[in-house]
């Protein structure tokens, strides 16, 4: 059985939004068309507490994007977004995909790029729910490529589920400007296959 996991295409990290991804909404109509050959969809939502320690907010003195520390671990300190209840959090309004949601990002003392797992080890239930419905195969695309894309393909490969990742499905943050490229890479090493929407099925 084979699952789409949709990663955080939410208002904050679309134009306008408080994290935004350069065209991170141009992605949409694509996720909305290739989600009809899909049985099995599911989507992540960052739900951030507004204490959540990840936000440079709540940490005396530093900028966001600095390096700091969050439970011992080092921490990109970025602007306050996605939090709980607020309609930065909400996905994207043009989002028409009728999906299982999984919420990450709840502990004030642990980031969660993941859909599986924050970094403190908890599960956000999504591994739990693939599970049950006898999934083998996961199709990642969203937001964004080189953060929370990433680690929740490099989870899926973990968990032992055959993952492609839908490039052009894909924006990046890229702080460096090849970063998503680089993330590419890395999921390929790993293990994962890099295709295009056209070319899946």
């Amino acid at each position: 059985m084979k699952a789409l996991i949709i990663v955080d295409v939410q208002n904050d990290f679309c134009p306008g939004g408080a994290l935004a991804v350069e065209n991170g909404d141009t992605i949409v109509p694509g996720i909305n068309t290739i989600a009809e050959k899909f049985k099995i969809i599911v989507a992540t939502q960052d739900w951030h507490p507004q204490n959540h320690g990840s936000f440079a907010s709540n940490h005396q003195g530093a900028q966001p994007f600095q390096i700091g520390t969050l439970s011992g671990r080092s921490q990109i300190m970025w602007p306050d977004h996605c939090v709980q209840e607020t309609q930065g959090a909400q996905f994207h309004p043009e989002l028409n995909v009728k999906s299982q949601n999984f919420v990450k990002g709840t502990n004030p003392e642990a980031d969660s790029y993941s859909g599986f797992f924050d970094d403190d080890g908890a599960s956000t239930g999504l591994h739990e729910f693939l599970q049950s419905h006898n999934v083998s195969n996961v199709y990642v695309c969203g937001l964004a490529t080189d953060y929370c894309v990433k680690f929740t393909a490099l989870d899926a490969l973990k968990q032992g589920y055959s993952t492609t990742v839908i490039e052009d499905l894909c924006k990046g943050v890229n702080m460096e400007p090849d970063d998503s490229q680089k993330a590419f890479a890395e999921l390929r090493e790993a293990g994962a296959t890099i295709s295009n929407s056209a070319n899946l099925f």
